[in-house]
């Protein structure tokens, strides 16, 4: 892949293909330290700890919440041209706040610490990789967000092993949580010496930003709010699902090895999702393909509901995976495509922090409704029909 710089502007720092793969490594460690290492440890924290799952799953709530609240901040640095300070700050504050993580005695030295690491999240995740490598190549953004999740895919299939093999050793989950901590300080020089340069490294000669939407109008068009609940339902449906998949194997009598199997397996579905769209489905219009891909996930999580074979709970992880995977890149695509280039920190980040709010409120809500159902299969089939919500949603959007 050349370098492109049709708007005369120079080459600057990593350069493009240098650019995406640090930003991805970023992104595979990042979602698995920040993320997908909570389910895993939650329950090694009860036993521990023994404040109980309401307890703890309310700290990952609160982290959504602050992630959510800071995403328009975020968005509007990386329009201002601070992307660099944005995702290094961002590595620091995220291995810091896990170290002190490991460090918690008391339920509220843990939601402080999930404060700061929402707001860490905010600045490291998807968006603001996204948001970074559309300002910086604005002709190829759709490859590097294609590239980012590609990679990012993985996350959950390394995590989930890496944690119960770090605990397998005899590590408790304090010190594993030093050690994912180390992990993610040390993204920050990596970021910092991939997006040194000029905010802007390549750009069509003809650009206009006076053409793009702006955040005010965005808001005042019905087709960014449909869009906005479309993923903040979907948003809503994944992080409850992942914040209670292990306990609900367990409620299921699944075997931990098994259950292992199958949540590694969302990771390859996922990157092989994104392979066959790199492959075959490039051509089809992100609408088409994001209705499609949406309505997997209501498919998806009634096989979980019901599922008790290995088989059964295999294809969930296939169909989950894919359509997880897919997802990204249509959030990812269809923000500059719909409003432009010019805002898309600021719009991206108000859309996407909406939906975070929701996926904030997953994991609590989620434990609050196990109350009421009799069980995790009620529970999944209620995921399945906000699913069914989301694809209506997204279908009745229209771009400005």
């Amino acid at each position: 892949m050349s370098e492109i710089n049709s708007g005369a502007l120079p080459a600057a720092g990593a350069g493009y293909r240098a650019t995406v793969w640090a930003l991805a490594l970023g992104q595979l460690l990042s979602w698995g330290v920040l993320y997908y290492a909570f389910s895993s440890l939650v329950l090694p924290m009860d036993r521990t700890l023994g404040w109980g799952q309401p307890t703890l799953m309310a700290a990952l709530t609160l982290g959504l919440a602050f992630c959510g609240a800071a995403t328009y901040a975020v968005g509007a640095a990386i329009d201002a041209g601070h992307g660099r300070a944005v995702m290094t700050g961002g590595s620091l504050l995220a291995g810091l706040g896990v170290i002190a993580w490991s460090q918690v005695t008391a339920p509220w030295m843990l939601y402080a610490v999930w404060a700061v690491l929402g707001a860490a999240m905010a600045m490291t995740l998807y968006e603001p990789a996204f948001a970074v490598l559309t300002k910086r190549y604005p002709t190829r953004y759709r490859d590097g967000i294609t590239a980012l999740t590609l990679v990012g895919g993985f996350a959950s299939t390394l995590s989930f092993p890496a944690v119960a093999e770090l605990l397998r050793w005899g590590l408790d989950w304090r010190q594993t949580l030093l050690v994912l901590g180390v992990v993610q300080l040390a993204l920050a020089p990596l970021h910092a010496w991939a997006l040194r340069g000029p905010a802007l490294v390549a750009g069509p000669a003809h650009e206009d930003p006076l053409a793009d939407t702006t955040l005010r109008q965005a808001l005042g068009h019905r087709g960014f709010w449909l869009l906005t609940l479309c993923f903040a339902l979907y948003a809503f449906a994944q992080a409850a699902l992942w914040a209670h998949v292990m306990p609900a194997f367990a409620d299921k009598g699944v075997a931990l090895a098994d259950a292992l199997l199958v949540v590694m397996a969302v990771g390859p579905a996922q990157v092989a999702g994104r392979l066959l769209y790199v492959l075959v489905g490039r051509g089809w219009s992100l609408r088409v393909l994001g209705a499609v891909v949406l309505g997997a996930l209501p498919v998806a999580m009634t096989l979980f509901a019901l599922g008790r074979s290995l088989v059964s709970l295999l294809v969930f992880a296939g169909i989950f995976g894919v359509a997880n995977g897919l997802v990204t890149i249509v959030r990812g695509g269809l923000v500059p495509l719909y409003f432009g280039r010019s805002h898309v920190g600021r719009i991206g980040g108000l859309m996407s922090g909406i939906g975070l709010v929701a996926r904030a409120s997953a994991p609590l809500a989620a434990t609050a409704l196990l109350l009421m159902l009799p069980g995790y299969r009620e529970m999944l089939l209620v995921l399945a029909a906000l699913g069914v919500a989301a694809v209506l949603a997204f279908w009745c959007a229209r771009s400005p």
